[in-house]
């Protein structure tokens, strides 16, 4: 077997064996594989297209895993980057079979915009979520009825049922904190996003005591960033980075808009957000200070 071969590199068995993240990290992975052997063959984005009867665009977007791969696709592929070796072959196929199934996210389609569903999906694998926000407590640290009143603000025209599903795929979403090896979650809030009273003044002081709650988790760091800072060093608008245990999942950069999102992947835009974001937790509040300010709000609640 030559160097070029995978067999060598443990990340499909891993993942064929251990999946985590769903679709949407496996897709990743075999995208990142096939670039790596598609280079490594010397060949081009566009020889790769005609292969598979399609584009250069097509090839880019099954490596970025943007997309799911045919089995037939992706043999083809392996064919013309001369990957020969059976056992190798079939682990590629088994992988492509399993980017199409769909992630436990899937069954709340009918509320849940496609570029969301990408962020779950890398959530879930995640070891790392850092996250910054400015107008909200982190959607992963919200009560349920402190999500109604989100979900009821930013989808006015949504039915009651759509609101309930809403916020049970937000509070499923929370699960992740508490299983076995639940990823790092180091959130940093803004004062004004406590201060401002969502959903009125019950359900601010059962978000106050979950923040308090939650802070005790051994995997759960939180800070608060106080009005007496003035400026931030990422002022502008919320900010999520999430880091990978796994060598094929580069550190990615989540910007969430109102109608989409942005996910920057980008050696240098990761490292300006990674920059921004030990700023602000250099001008923040300790973990222990941000409970002290915590339990301060939740007594002007109650």
């Amino acid at each position: 077997m030559t160097a070029a071969q995978p067999s060598s590199d443990p990340s499909l068995r891993r993942y064929l064996d251990h999946p985590r993240g769903g679709p949407t990290v496996l897709r990743i992975v075999l995208g990142t594989q096939l670039r790596r052997l598609r280079e490594g063959a010397g060949i081009t984005r566009e020889a790769a297209g005609d292969a598979i009867r399609g584009s250069h665009a097509k090839i880019s977007r099954l490596e970025l895993g943007r997309v799911s791969c045919k089995e037939r696709d992706v043999a083809d592929l392996l064919t013309l980057y001369n990957v020969t070796d059976d056992a190798v072959r079939s682990d590629f196929l088994k992988l492509a079979r399993k980017t199409s199934s769909p992630g436990w996210w899937h069954q709340y389609g009918d509320v849940l915009p496609g570029w969301f569903e990408t962020h779950i999906g890398l959530e879930e694998a995640a070891s790392v979520i850092r996250t910054y926000e400015v107008h909200f407590v982190p959607g992963l640290l919200q009560t349920a009825d402190y999500a109604r009143a989100v979900a009821q603000l930013g989808h006015p025209r949504s039915s009651p049922e759509e609101i309930e599903r809403r916020v049970q795929l937000r509070v499923q979403r929370q699960e992740l904190l508490t299983v076995p090896d639940a990823p790092r979650v180091w959130a940093v809030i803004d004062e004004a996003s406590l201060r401002r009273p969502l959903g009125g003044p019950e359900v601010m002081a059962g978000q106050l005591r979950h923040l308090l709650k939650m802070a005790e988790l051994p995997n759960v760091t939180l800070q608060i960033a106080p009005f007496s800072l003035g400026g931030l060093a990422a002022a502008g608008g919320p900010i999520t980075i999430l880091r990978f245990l796994e060598p094929d999942l580069p550190d990615i950069v989540y910007l969430e808009q109102l109608t989409s999102a942005l996910y920057l992947d980008k050696r240098d835009d990761v490292d300006h957000y990674l920059a921004v974001m030990d700023r602000l937790s250099a001008q923040s509040e300790s973990p222990r200070e941000s409970r002290e300010i915590l339990e301060r709000l939740l007594k002007q609640e109650s």
